[in-house]
């Protein structure tokens, strides 16, 4: 028997207090994107393999990515509460992947 995801996007975005449109900012989707989530018609297979992500790999969603501060010294602080996404989303910029593990390499590197 196959078991039909059921996202649970709009009952936690309810019980967080927002609407489809501050949601869809603080992630940096659209709001019609927001609405397809909930709806289950996109998305769900993506959330999916990250729960198999961390089922395989026994952590939580928040060990899968290592935040790193704009002034590009490694950090271990990751976000506690909706303020402090609010304050990584605020400039809208995302950390550039493949300079932010050049940097990390080059500080282990220092390091040892």
């Amino acid at each position: 028997m196959k078991h039909k995801a059921k996202p649970r996007i709009a009952f936690l975005r309810e019980k967080a207090g927002l609407t489809q449109l501050e949601l869809s900012r603080l992630v940096g989707v659209t709001e019609s994107t927001i609405q397809n989530w909930e709806s289950g018609r996109t998305g769900t297979e993506q959330i999916e393999r990250i729960i198999r992500f961390c089922k395989a790999l026994n952590c939580r969603v928040e060990d899968l990515i290592d935040y790193v501060d704009e002034s590009s010294e490694q950090t271990n602080k990751k976000p506690s509460s909706l303020k402090d996404i609010h304050n990584l989303l605020g400039t809208g910029e995302v950390p550039s992947t493949s300079s932010s593990c050049s940097q990390q390499a080059q500080q282990q590197q220092v390091s040892h």
